[in-house]
């Protein structure tokens, strides 16, 4: 694992933006100078690497369904800030197995050892379009010659035609929350994977889902009934809503319910207990640090990096953030390694149950937030 540098292709912007990267400008925090989408470096991996971490990842996704088996079985959906009125729902929609699509693995990792688990966005985990279109085409205009770990676009294709979904379309539900084109984009460009797979869609804003009382189902403006629904949209957001109540017991939704479970990071925790000392994992615990010196406290439903706070012998550090009234989660804390002053994380995708790519975002900082910036990658070919 190497960081090079490159000369960025002419007019990449217009190149990234016709490839659906359009909200490439708004993705970061005004007064940044380096861009989100950096193509002046990359990092450059052996297939040896990049087999074993495709290993490491489809064992780190066994265990974690392992974990849910576990919280499920011994009635821990507390621990999880799981509602009590939900409880028994999450439970089913696990015990059903109701199909899932993606998730996304964040990982440190340096070249030299196992891979770390830092967390796992298995409910809406974005930053898909660069991982899985806009790299690959960064590849084939710079490194034609070179190969690069990436079959997310043909394994949603594949994945959209297996998953046992009701009869009539699949809404693809945006919200309106979303102010820089991410969320719509990425809705966009899975609409467009489904459709590829010959499924019939409709894009519906999820603040226009409406529940038809008399006969119990969800609509759509055009009062069409919702039979399926993929969401980017956090389950944790639903259950705090009132129509949460009907969401668990009605229609399809892409993620699942029991994904409430794997994006939780009390599931750091529970894999500690399950797999103590496993090389992949770090220590972790929800009744405080215990005998972790070092060790970093995440809001069990935190997001970009907010609300997180770092202990260590030499100092600790604070992201501002308004996540936390559910709990937190203390994990030993190992800073991400260093490449030329910038800090990689792994982002290894997930498609079903096999692990189909990787994305990388790097800062500056210990902790990675919306500041962070998207680099490609690339295997040489030896």
């Amino acid at each position: 694992m190497r960081r090079e540098r490159g000369t960025p292709r002419d007019d990449w912007e217009k190149t990234i933006e016709g490839q659906g990267l359009a909200y490439h400008r708004a993705a970061h925090p005004e007064g940044l100078s380096r861009p989100y989408w950096d193509e002046s470096v990359h990092y450059a991996f052996s297939m040896a690497e990049v087999e074993s971490l495709e290993e490491q990842v489809e064992e780190l996704h066994g265990m974690c369904l392992s974990a849910a088996e576990h919280v499920v079985a011994a009635g821990r959906l507390a621990d999880f800030a799981i509602p009590e009125w939900a409880a028994a729902d999450v439970a089913r929609s696990w015990e059903r197995r109701d199909p899932h699509l993606y998730a996304r693995f964040d990982l440190r990792y340096d070249g030299t050892g196992p891979a770390k688990l830092l967390e796992y966005n298995a409910d809406t985990p974005t930053s898909l379009l660069e991982s899985s279109v806009v790299q690959w085409f960064w590849l084939k205009d710079t490194h034609p010659g070179d190969d690069q770990w990436n079959s997310i676009h043909e394994r949603l294709i594949d994945r959209w035609r297996e998953l046992p979904l009701p009869p009539g379309p699949t809404h693809f539900a945006w919200t309106n929350r979303d102010e820089s084109g991410e969320e719509a984009m990425t809705l966009a460009y899975l609409q467009e994977t489904a459709e590829q797979a010959g499924r019939q869609t409709v894009a519906v804003a999820m603040e226009d889902i409406g529940w038809d009382a008399l006969n119990r189902r969800f609509v759509d403006v055009e009062e069409r009934m919702i039979r399926s629904a993929f969401k980017l949209y956090p389950w944790e957001w639903m259950l705090a809503e009132p129509f949460g109540r009907h969401a668990v017991r009605h229609g399809t939704w892409i993620e699942p319910l029991w994904k409430a479970l794997l994006s939780n990071k009390a599931l750091l925790a529970v894999l500690w207990e399950l797999f103590p000392g496993h090389p992949n994992l770090l220590p972790a615990y929800l009744d405080g640090p215990r005998d972790l010196t070092s060790y970093i406290a995440k809001p069990l439903l935190g997001r970009e990096g907010a609300s997180m706070r770092i202990v260590t012998p030499s100092g600790g550090q604070e992201t501002p953030g308004s996540y936390g009234q559910e709990g937190y989660v203390f994990q030993g804390f190992e800073a991400l390694p260093d490449f030329d002053g910038q800090r990689p994380v792994l982002g290894a995708w997930m498609i079903a149950d096999e692990a189909a790519g990787l994305g990388i975002r790097e800062t500056t900082g210990l902790i990675t937030d919306d500041t962070s910036s998207f680099v490609p990658h690339r295997i040489e070919q030896s």
